[in-house]
């Protein structure tokens, strides 16, 4: 182990911490986003994306096409969060006669039916919170022909589960449908493979796995993806589209620019926290994710609490426990944050005051996961929970 940590532990599943780096890199000085100074900032955050969605690697360089790899896939920016990413895709891909399979488990599955319900007819597979995706009923519903995708959050971090993405992926090429994946908690900090997968589109945020700021995303989307949407365009079936037109993104994209004015200072922050990624290895990066996540998993259930996520699934990007007295759950949440300098945050819609989850994304480092694990402790024995002395470290090794 390296040095024990001081200061503050952020445990948020998003945004992440910034480092130096990153802050440094957002104050850049002031370009205009049509000069070749920005040019250079998009190859090169264009050319770094592409490893964390573990595509082939290109360049960084201006004029050489970073953002299109041998593998068919491209990579565009997004001046928006990861849902205004998400919706590009939805939006630019189907119209309003399409019918599209989404299965959920937990809240940001949710919000991607929500999304799909705007613009194309939704096939919302509501499933338990928490719990594994039905395969064989995913399987049963694209047997009948009828979908023209199966669309998904990856990565819950609402319920810490990660969907069996590969699993899905086969029966998505099984019965000829799109595969969508939203991946803004899990490229950068889990393994994601598009190509394997025949992913047609995957999205990212900023702030998330690769520690970059918060309002900028990215998406990766394949050979047959571009081909479906410029057919659907020419169709006149598609959806109305201006700001988040990703025909005009592309043909922007590869000369290194944005259709329009781009969020400049969150693109020069992503490049340096990209830049670290890349310093550490998109592996690398995986591993310690994994590292942390199975400590915590490990730690607390030693302790006796329970986890809330299917335990063959558990996400390495957030961790979800229940509270073990949920009248008191969320006091000790606010106390810890105050007292401690300890932040994780709690469940949401049904599940709020039931559950708190625990981070580990982004640059989060085992020395911080081990002291803030001690204070969560010190946390619930200030509230009265009565646990043995335990040696924290020893769970991470």
């Amino acid at each position: 182990m390296g040095l024990e940590w001081k200061g503050p532990c952020w445990f948020i599943p998003g945004p992440t911490w910034l480092t130096p780096a990153v802050l440094e890199g957002l104050a850049q000085p002031t370009m205009t986003h049509r000069s070749p100074e920005f040019k250079s900032v998009m190859a090169e955050l264009h050319g770094r994306l592409r490893h964390s969605f573990a595509l082939t690697p290109t360049t960084t360089e201006v004029g050489q096409q970073a953002q299109e790899g041998e593998d068919g896939y491209s990579v565009v920016v997004v001046s928006g969060s990861g849902t205004a990413a998400m919706e590009m895709v939805i939006a630019n891909r189907f119209g309003s006669n399409d019918q599209v399979l989404v299965p959920t488990n937990g809240k940001f599955g949710e919000r991607v039916a929500q999304m799909c319900a705007n613009f194309t007819q939704v096939t919302h597979l509501k499933g338990e919170w928490g719990r594994a995706l039905d395969l064989n009923e995913i399987e049963q519903i694209l047997s009948q022909g009828k979908h023209e995708a199966l669309a998904i959050c990856h990565n819950e971090t609402s319920t810490g589960i990660t969907q069996d993405a590969e699993s899905l992926a086969k029966i998505a090429q099984k019965y000829d449908v799109s595969f969508i994946l939203d991946g803004i908690t899990s490229v950068g900090g889990l393994p994601v493979h598009p190509k394997l997968w025949n992913a047609e589109a995957v999205v990212v945020g900023g702030q998330k796995c690769t520690a970059g700021p918060s309002g900028i995303s990215a998406v990766a989307i394949s050979e047959s993806y571009v081909e479906k949407m410029i057919a659907q365009r020419e169709s006149g079936k598609g959806s109305p589209l201006y700001y988040l037109d990703l025909v005009q993104a592309l043909k922007k994209a590869a000369d290194d620019q944005t259709p329009w004015t781009p969020s400049i200072n969150l693109c020069t922050g992503w490049v340096a926290a990209l830049r670290e990624q890349d310093k550490e290895g998109i592996e690398k990066r995986w591993e310690r994710c994994a590292r942390l996540a199975n400590g915590v998993r490990s730690l607390f259930t030693s302790l006796g609490f329970e986890l809330f996520a299917d335990e063959n699934q558990c996400s390495n990007t957030v961790t979800a426990i229940w509270y073990p007295e949920p009248d008191w759950g969320e006091e000790w949440r606010r106390w810890i944050s105050v007292e401690k300098e300890t932040f994780v945050i709690g469940g949401q819609d049904h599940v709020k005051g039931r559950i708190f989850r625990v981070g580990s994304m982004g640059v989060t480092s085992i020395e911080e996961m081990i002291e803030g694990c001690k204070r969560m402790i010190d946390g619930f024995k200030h509230f009265g929970m009565e646990l043995p002395d335990v040696d924290v470290a020893s769970h991470f090794r």
